[in-house]
C-alpha cells in the first residue's frame, strides 16, 4: 500500500514539507510506502472549464505537474495534501492543481482515504483545511482525522520542529491513515465491494 503526500508549498523543504515528513515517517513505520510530491514553483494555470478532459482521464493542457499528479494518483491508495496558509486559504497554485486534477482525473481519487494538513505562522489553518477537504468529499473519499486539527505552526522548519503537539498530531494522523488503509485492504480480501452510487439526477436551483 502507498500514500501520496502532496506538498502544496512553493518551498520544497519548508514547514509544509516538515509536517508531511512526520506523517510519512509514521506511515513507513506502519509498513505503508510513501512518496512526497512537490507541485513546484512554476506558474500553474487554473481550470478554464473547457470540458476537453471529458473521458480522457487527463487535462488537455499538458503543462506537467497536473497530469503527473493524476498518473501518480492512480497508483496510490491514500493521500495527504499539505498547504501553507495564504490569506486564510491554501496556496493558489495548489488549488489550481487540485481543480484540474480532480476534474480530469477524479476516478483516480474516488473512495481512497485522504487527509489535509495546513501549516501557518499563526492563523487561517481551519479555513485552509476546509477548502482542501471539499475536494475529498466530492470524490467520495473517506476523510482521515487525527487527535487534533491537522496543523502545525511556525515561520520556518525549525519552528515546526518545536511544535510538539503539531508533530504529535501528524504522527497520529499517520497511524490513523495506516489503520484505515489496512481495514480497507482486509475488507477487499473478504469480498466487500465498493458502493455503486447514483449519478443520474441533476437539479438546478433555477428552472
Amino acid at each position: 500500500m502507498k500514500v501520496l503526500l502532496i506538498n502544496g508549498s512553493p518551498h520544497k523543504n519548508g514547514c509544509t514539507f516538515t509536517a508531511l515528513s512526520e506523517v510519512a515517517k509514521t506511515l513507513n513505520e506502519n509498513s505503508i510506502e510513501t512518496e512526497i510530491f512537490h507541485i513546484g514553483v512554476k506558474p500553474i494555470g487554473g481550470c478554464v472549464a473547457c470540458a476537453g478532459c471529458s473521458g480522457k482521464g487527463q487535462c488537455v493542457f499538458n503543462d506537467g505537474v497536473v497530469n503527473e499528479l493524476i498518473a501518480k494518483a492512480k497508483e496510490a491508495d491514500g493521500f495527504v495534501v499539505g498547504s501553507p496558509v495564504y490569506y486564510a486559504s491554501p496556496n493558489g497554485s495548489l488549488l489550481s492543481v487540485l481543480d484540474r486534477a480532480f476534474y480530469a482525473g477524479k476516478n483516480n481519487f474516488v473512495h481512497k482515504p485522504a487527509a489535509a494538513i495546513a501549516s501557518a505562522r499563526r492563523a487561517g489553518t481551519t479555513a485552509t483545511l476546509e477548502v482542501i477537504n471539499k475536494y475529498f468529499t466530492l470524490a467520495q473519499m473517506p476523510l482521515v482525522s487525527s487527535s487534533y486539527w491537522n496543523m502545525v505552526h511556525g515561520g520556518k522548519p525549525e519552528d515546526v520542529m518545536q511544535d510538539l503537539e503539531g508533530l504529535q498530531t501528524m504522527r497520529n494522523l499517520g497511524r490513523n491513515m495506516a489503520w484505515l488503509l489496512k481495514c480497507i485492504e482486509a475488507g477487499k480480501q473478504n469480498g466487500i465491494e465498493l458502493p455503486q452510487n447514483e449519478f443520474n439526477n441533476k437539479t438546478n436551483f433555477i428552472r
